[in-house]
């Protein structure tokens, strides 16, 4: 099969967009367009980038052996509203919608300007993940222009790093796009220490800020302990 069938099937089996696998590996999706149209194929770097993100080999993207489900290194961002369940009473359901999807259009405008990718919108909550070079950078950098532009001190963004499953769940007919694995439920887990131990409202464990080295800028908080995962945390306060 030629190389770019197989980064097409692979990009689409994930539920990406040309655009998304584009800003997730540094490339422009004009690139990736061409790859798939097989009118040139990617260098070296960009072929190692490719083969992290979908969690196989380089010697599967050359057709040597079939895919394998894998992992990819990301940071996850998962946000909630606080007393989300009060404005609901608040509110009509046209109105509560409204009201939601206002704040998830600049969530995901947030983390689109950093080559984030959207994942899903659940009652209150916004998950996306971002990959690639400088990912927890741009993720702390969406999370902070998120808060910037929300104005709703209610809003929580936590945020942690790590390897993600990303694929599609649900049944052949209605699924989509979707990511798992320990650290999507620890991103989720940490939203109530998030809310309680940040002023900001905004959160990162301590993979995030390992991730960033010196250029952190985070503020350490509090080590959390996480018992529907049985394990202690370092909370970092993300400054606006």
């Amino acid at each position: 099969m030629p190389l770019g069938q197989i980064i097409r099937d692979l990009r689409e089996k994930r539920r990406l967009k040309q655009g998304d696998l584009a800003h997730s590996i540094g490339v422009s999706p004009q690139a990736v367009s061409k790859w798939e149209r097989n009118e040139n194929d990617p260098d070296l770097p960009a072929l190692v980038k490719l083969a992290r993100l979908f969690g196989v080999s380089t010697d599967c993207l050359l057709g040597v052996n079939d895919p394998k489900p894998g992992t990819v290194e990301a940071t996850v961002m998962a946000t909630s509203i606080r007393n989300f369940a009060r404005k609901s009473h608040a509110l009509s359901a046209p109105q509560l919608a409204e009201w939601a999807n206002g704040i998830f259009f600049h969530l995901t405008e947030a983390a689109l300007k950093q080559d984030g990718i959207p994942v899903k919108y659940v009652g209150d909550g916004f998950l996306c993940f971002f990959s690639g070079p400088g990912h927890a950078e741009r993720a702390v950098a969406a999370a902070r222009h998120a808060r910037r532009v929300i104005q709703l001190p209610e809003l929580v963004i936590a945020l942690h790093a790590g390897d993600i499953y990303v694929g599609s769940a649900g049944h052949p007919d209605y699924s989509s796009r979707d990511i798992c694995g320990e650290t999507v439920n620890l991103a989720f887990l940490v939203m109530d220490a998030v809310g309680t131990h940040c002023a900001s409202g905004m959160g990162a464990t301590e993979t995030v800020a390992a991730a960033l080295g010196a250029k952190s800028g985070l503020k350490k908080t509090t080590n959390y302990y996480v018992r529907r995962a049985r394990q202690s945390i370092k909370l970092y306060e993300v400054t606006p």
